[in-house]
This record gives C-alpha cells, sequence and structure tokens, in this order.
C-alpha cells in the first residue's frame, strides 16, 4: 500500500534500478505517516559514511503529538540496506553519475519502506520528449474511447 509518492522523479530521470530500503523513524513519525502527512516531492538520497540518508522527505507532526516530544519534521531519516547493496550503489554512483532518488513510501508487513531508485538527470529535450508521448497516448485513448462508444464520426 502506497504512502507518498514523488511523481516527480519520473518525470526529472531516466529510472535505472530500483531498490528497497527499511525506514527509521520516530514514534511521532509513524503515526503522522498513517494520517498521510508526508511528502516525498523534494527528497533525495546521500551516501554518508557507507550509510543511506534520505533528506528532504517532510513529515508533518499531528496537532495531538505528544507534548513531551519536539517533532523536527525536516529530519533526516537513516535508510536500512543491506551493506552489499550499498557498496554496489555507492560504486555506480560515484563512478558513473548516477543519482539516488526516492520513489515512493509503501508499507509492508507493517513497517514503512521506501523504494529508491538508481536514476541519470533528464535533460531539456528529453522531458519534452516525455511530456510529448504522455501527450499522445493521452489523445490516443481519447480518440479509442470516442471510437469504441460510437461517437459521431465513428
Amino acid at each position: 500500500m502506497s504512502i507518498a509518492e514523488n511523481r516527480r522523479a519520473r518525470h526529472e530521470y531516466h529510472i535505472e534500478e530500483t531498490y528497497e530500503a527499511g525506514v527509521v523513524l520516530t514514534g511521532w513519525e509513524i503515526k503522522a505517516i498513517r494520517a498521510g502527512q508526508v511528502q516525498l516531492t523534494d527528497g533525495y538520497v546521500l551516501i554518508r559514511d557507507g550509510e543511506l540518508h534520505l533528506i528532504g522527505c517532510r513529515i508533518n507532526p499531528l496537532r495531538s503529538a505528544s507534548t513531551h516530544v519536539l517533532p523536527e519534521p525536516d529530519r533526516t531519516k537513516k535508510l536500512l540496506m543491506h551493506k552489499e547493496e550499498i557498496k554496489r550503489l555507492v560504486g555506480k554512483v560515484e563512478q558513473r553519475g548516477f543519482t539516488l532518488v526516492p520513489l515512493d513510501l509503501h508499507f509492508k508487513g507493517g513497517h514503512v519502506k521506501a523504494q529508491i531508485a538508481l536514476a541519470k538527470g533528464k535533460a531539456q529535450h528529453d522531458k519534452r520528449d516525455t511530456e510529448k508521448q504522455k501527450d499522445w497516448e493521452r489523445e490516443k485513448g481519447r480518440l479509442m474511447r470516442h471510437k469504441v462508444s460510437g461517437g459521431k464520426n465513428a
């Protein structure tokens, strides 16, 4: 079940590979995520000291959060993956110019997981080509529905 999705990532980057990582969260963050108070749009993944960190993922605290907890909405969250996977990612990011972007947050077995992608940034003309392709697919679907439903021109 998807919690939050980073739709802009698929527009801005060529997605090469996807991975699933666990997310280290505090209690108030879990409650806020269950209430849908999470935003992933400006998030990115950084590799620091052989560990993955999710930066820019905003979790807005609930008003009913505990009084003894000081919620920090933009806190850096640690991502959990096997060391071998992290080493492979480090090599690709450093050598081939890839970047790591979060695609979505979802529940899996009661735990919050992040789907992250190894991606390369798109050039401006690639973004325009993607937009043209989406527009054509939308128009094609519209024409097919019109034809199937027995429109005037069918």
